[in-house]
C-alpha cells in the first residue's frame, strides 16, 4: 500500500495476537461490522432550483433577515433576499416560516471516518507508522460508510476537518462533506495543511528532565526534516533531473506558505518556542488545542494565529481554575480580537453531533448568539480555508444548508432537513431508527398511542 496515498491500518504483531483474535470474535458474535455501517443510500444530485421561503435567514455575514428568501440551484446559492423571490414554474417551494436557516456546520478538528469503534484495531485507520509521515493524507482513509458521519449531520456538522493522529508529523488534514459515495466524493479539499504535535513537557516532576530532554531530540528532527525539504525544492528548482522525493514533494505547500501548518500545543512554553518556530521559517501557524490560550493570547495577536478550541464541554486544564473557565474562554479570546474558532477534541468525534452544544455553553457565560454561530460555522471555515466555499450563506457559496425549527442552540429544536452542495442529505440514522423501533414496542404493549 503506497504510504502518499493512504493512512495504514496499524500492524498487528505476533504479541497482540490474542487481543485481535478476541477482538475479531466480538465482531462476529456482536455484529459491530454490520452495525458501523451507513445503510442509507447518499443524496442525489439536485436536479432542479429551491427556494427555502419565509424563514429566520442567519447568513453569519450579516443581521439575520426575518422572512427571507434563500434560492439554491446545481449545488450553489444564488440568492438571499429579503423579500419573495420570483418562482419559476420548477422551482421547489419550501416553507420555512418560523424556522431558522442556517449554513451548515463545520466541525475544524476531527477523526471522523478514521475511526469507528475505539476499543477495536482493526476499525481503527487514523494512525500511520512512524512519527515523520508528511506525505499521508487523511482523506483517502475517510470511509464513506461510517455510521458516525450521519450521526454528526443530526446535530447539524456537514463539513469537517479530519486529522491524522500519531507521531510528531502524523500527517496532512483534509476537509471532507459528510455525504458522499467515496473519499474522492467528500472530499472538499484534500489537502489542507500540515499536523504537527509540537513536542513539550508533559512529564511530573520526577520526570522533566527526562521529558524536557525528549522533547528537544524531537524538536531537532522537525528541524531537520524541514531543513531537508527545504534543500530538497532548492534542488529541483535549480536541478529538475533531481529525483522526486514524495515526502518533501508534499510539503512544498507549507514551505510557500500556501498552506499552513496545524500545530498542537497547550502552554505557554510550547507557543513561544512553536511560535517562534514558525516565524523564523516563514510558515503560515494554525492552533489545535487552545485549552490555555489566554496564557500566550499576546503570541497569538502578535504573530496573527488563529486558534481552534477542541472543546467547551471539558475540565478546566488545572485544579487552581474555575469550572467556568472553559465557557468563558471564546468571549475573552473575542475580546483580545484573536482569531478563533470552537471544535472538538478530534479523538471525541463520536460525539461531533454535540458541536453546537459545545457553543451553546459559551453564550451562558457571555458570548454573544451571533459570535457563537460564526465560530462553528465560518470561524471554523476560515481555520480550514474553506471559507471560500462554506460557512456562510452568501452568493455563489455551496449549498450547504440546514432547516431548523427552533433556535438552533437549544436541545429541544430539530434540524428537518440538510442539503451539501444542494443534494438533500439524510437526516436520520441507527440512532434514530432505534428510537422509533422501541417506540414501537411500547405501541404494541399499549403503553404508547399509535
Amino acid at each position: 500500500m503506497n504510504t502518499t496515498t493512504q493512512i495504514h491500518m496499524p500492524s498487528v504483531s505476533a504479541s497482540s495476537l490474542i487481543r485481535v483474535t478476541f477482538a475479531s470474535a466480538a465482531l462476529l458474535l456482536g455484529g459491530a461490522a454490520a452495525s458501523a455501517q451507513d445503510l442509507a443510500p447518499k443524496a442525489a444530485p439536485q436536479t432542479r432550483p429551491v427556494i427555502l421561503r419565509g424563514g429566520t435567514i442567519h447568513t453569519v455575514v450579516g443581521e439575520p433577515i426575518v422572512g427571507g428568501d434563500l434560492l439554491f440551484e446545481n449545488g450553489r446559492i444564488i440568492a438571499v433576499s429579503k423579500t419573495p423571490l420570483e418562482v419559476e414554474a420548477d422551482v421547489e417551494v419550501i416553507d420555512a416560516t418560523g424556522k431558522h436557516v442556517l449554513p451548515g456546520y463545520v466541525l475544524a478538528t476531527s477523526t471522523l471516518g478514521l475511526v469507528e469503534v475505539e476499543s477495536v484495531d482493526m476499525t481503527i485507520d487514523m494512525t500511520e507508522a512512524g512519527s515523520f509521515n508528511p506525505e499521508v493524507y487523511a482523506a483517502v482513509a475517510v470511509n464513506p460508510d461510517s455510521w458516525w458521519l450521519p450521526v454528526a449531520r443530526r446535530g447539524g456538522v456537514m463539513v469537517a476537518g479530519v486529522f491524522p493522529q500519531g507521531g510528531v508529523v502524523p500527517g496532512r488534514a483534509s476537509v471532507i462533506q459528510l455525504d458522499g459515495w467515496t473519499w474522492e466524493d467528500m472530499a472538499l479539499m484534500r489537502d489542507a495543511g500540515l499536523g504537527l504535535s509540537w513536542p513539550g513537557d508533559f512529564g511530573g516532576r520526577f520526570r522533566r528532565a527526562r521529558s524536557s530532554s525528549n522533547a528537544e531530540e524531537r524538536i531537532a528532527a522537525v528541524d531537520q526534516l524541514f531543513d531537508a525539504a527545504e534543500a530538497y525544492v532548492a534542488a529541483k528548482a535549480a536541478d529538475p533531473t533531481v529525483p522526486t522525493d514524495l515526502r518533501y514533494e508534499s510539503m512544498r505547500a507549507v514551505l510557500d506558505g500556501s498552506k499552513p501548518v496545524f500545530v498542537s500545543l497547550t502552554t505557554r512554553p510550547q507557543a513561544e518556542a512553536a511560535l517562534g518556530w514558525g516565524k523564523r521559517r516563514g510558515l503560515r501557524m494554525a492552533v489545535v488545542g487552545g485549552r490555555d490560550a489566554l496564557a500566550y493570547v499576546d503570541l497569538l495577536k502578535r504573530h496573527d494565529v488563529p486558534v481552534a478550541i477542541t472543546g467547551t464541554h471539558r475540565l478546566p486544564h488545572r485544579r487552581d481554575l474555575s469550572h467556568r473557565t472553559t465557557y468563558q474562554l471564546p468571549k475573552l479570546l473575542e475580546g483580545h480580537g484573536v482569531r478563533w474558532c470552537i471544535s472538538m477534541r478530534p479523538r471525541d468525534s463520536a460525539n461531533a453531533r454535540n458541536l453546537v452544544y459545545e457553543a451553546a455553553a459559551c453564550i451562558a457565560h457571555g458570548l454573544e448568539p451571533d459570535a457563537a454561530l460564526r465560530a462553528i460555522t465560518l470561524g471554523a471555515a476560515e481555520f480550514l480555508g474553506v471559507d471560500g466555499r462554506v460557512g456562510s450563506l452568501e452568493k455563489g457559496k455551496d449549498a450547504t444548508v440546514l432547516l431548523v425549527d427552533g433556535d438552533p442552540f437549544e436541545l429541544g429544536s430539530t434540524y428537518e432537513r440538510g442539503w451539501i452542495q444542494g443534494r438533500e442529505v439524510a437526516m436520520e440514522d441507527k440512532q434514530t431508527a432505534l428510537y422509533e423501533k422501541y417506540r414501537e414496542k411500547y405501541r404494541q404493549l399499549g403503553k404508547l398511542p399509535r
